[in-house]
């Protein structure tokens, strides 16, 4: 019997749904932006947090230890990544996670580079904190992205980088880098003595073959490193707010906890535990059948603009559940913004919030919902695409 269950979230004070007017000005549009699911999460999770619910008492939390070793057990058997209790810290979320870290590796007006296009808090991270934006373009070709090292290594020395935020799997190009890749990019950070903050929220949802790479078992980079991760993505916890930071060097975890003791969020919330723990435990079938789900979608969205608009450029979904795509042969980039909006009723991810205007072209859609709202996405677009003719 299949475990993944579609919930309607309107009017449940979903931000996806119910708070469109801060990005698009007006509510009512079909939303594919947000990067969460439409999808209840594993009834275990459900279980074990009504089960907390049940006893009445919400007071002081006690993390046990099982909450460390589901963590510990998922990276092992899922990623083949030994990790150890001593190294994991926690944050309410990966954004908030990799601001702090921006903030005390850092100091005002560094230099800090990410590979555009981007999830674009990890721009506001550098712009917030004060640091100088250095943005170093991926490589696309037909939809293909990959790293022009040349170019990332140019832009550190030229700017004398401090940090690099890498994005792994990617978001939003879809690419699950290699080994191969990972080293050649960590190996000119040592080489430049540049930090790496590696954000892996997206480590478990990967497709056909491609495995993701954990960024510390690439080579030896524990003292010039820390991975942000949690199960928000992977397991729709979002609101549970419960992140992991994984820092191996010992010099860098007494930063963490110089930083964390004066900012004074030490741990998070019972249920976030509760639920993290229940999810990394018995949530593998739900799991699974979700990749299923948003596989089908991607070829859903591919195949059908393939057959009825053959010129829109799907970039191939290695990892993550977000479709990027290109719109430049039928819409023109100035345009694109009133023509998902306006006329095809959908609220996506707009390529320029990925790292400005050479972008605008893209859109990002989430394929963590129903096949019915994918269709009626992608129909939306094909039909005023060819009425615009």
């Amino acid at each position: 019997m299949p475990q993944v269950k579609y919930v309607d979230r309107k009017n449940t004070n979903c931000n996806k749904w119910d708070a469109q007017t801060g990005m698009f000005g007006e509510e009512g549009l079909l939303p594919l932006w947000v990067a969460d699911m439409d999808f209840q999460a594993p009834d275990c999770v459900l279980k074990s947090l009504s089960d907390y619910v049940s006893k009445g008492v919400f007071g002081y939390y006690k993390i046990p230890d099982s909450y460390y070793h589901a963590f510990i057990n998922w990276e092992k058997e899922h990623h083949s990544y030994q990790v150890r209790k001593e190294w994991l810290r926690f944050s309410p979320g990966v954004v908030a996670g990799f601001n702090w870290i921006t903030q005390f590796i850092t100091k005002p007006e560094d230099a800090v580079i990410v590979l555009t296009p981007v999830y674009y808090p990890f721009l506001h991270a550098v712009e917030n904190n004060r640091r100088r934006l250095i943005t170093s373009d991926l490589i696309n070709t037909d939809g293909v992205y990959t790293i022009n090292f040349q170019d990332f290594e140019q832009k550190i020395i030229e700017n004398h980088v401090s940090l690099f935020i890498l994005c792994s799997p990617h978001n939003p190009a879809g690419r699950v880098w290699s080994r191969d890749e990972l080293k050649r990019l960590l190996d000119i950070c040592r080489k430049h003595n540049v930090f790496v903050i590696s954000d892996e929220i997206h480590q478990d949802l990967t497709f056909q073959g491609h495995t993701h790479i954990p960024s510390f078992t690439a080579g030896a980079y524990d003292d010039m490193m820390i991975t942000v991760t949690a199960p928000s993505k992977t397991f729709n916890l979002a609101g549970c707010q419960n992140s992991v930071i994984i820092i191996p060097d010992e010099a860098l975890r007494k930063k963490w906890d110089e930083y964390i003791t004066g900012i004074r969020v030490l741990s998070g919330n019972a249920f976030g535990y509760v639920a993290a723990e229940a999810a990394y435990t018995g949530g593998r079938q739900w799991f699974e059948e979700v990749k299923e789900i948003i596989y089908g979608n991607y070829l859903l969205v591919k195949d059908t603009f393939a057959m009825e608009l053959p010129e829109v450029i799907v970039s191939p979904l290695e990892g993550t559940y977000l479709c990027w795509f290109n719109m430049k042969a039928y819409v023109k980039p100035e345009d694109m913004k009133e023509f998902m909006q306006k006329k095809c009723r959908l609220a996506l991810d707009y390529g320029d919030w990925f790292g400005g205007e050479r972008f605008a072209s893209f859109a990002r859609m989430n394929l963590a919902t129903s096949r019915e709202n994918v269709e009626k996405a992608v129909h939306a677009i094909v039909r005023e695409c060819k009425q615009s003719v």
